[in-house]
């Protein structure tokens, strides 16, 4: 098995939530053979708004918020060498 077949990048995009953390509304796994994406529901029942930066609405998702985790997981599982960008969001990931 190559370097490449090992390797993921992981990126995803967020609305900030009541104290300012990130809330993650879309993730994208991409790797070699392979490309996900998966929306998730906001975390809190709250009124319907949405963000002008990146278009992104706290309606719109499938996935449960409490099932982040689990998903990260799962989509990362075969892969040695784990890429994101932006150090805020490492932090985040880690």
């Amino acid at each position: 098995m190559s370097t490449a077949d090992m390797e993921v990048v992981i990126d995803f995009e967020y609305l900030r939530g009541r104290q300012s953390e990130f809330v993650v509304k879309e993730l994208s796994v991409l790797a070699k053979n392979m490309i996900d994406s998966f929306r998730f529901k906001s975390p809190n029942s709250m009124t319907p708004h949405g963000s002008d930066e990146n278009g992104l609405n706290w309606e719109d998702g499938q996935i449960a918020y409490h099932d982040l985790y689990m998903v990260v997981n799962e989509a990362v599982a075969w892969f040695a060498l784990l890429y994101c960008y932006d150090i805020k969001k490492c932090k985040f990931l880690t």
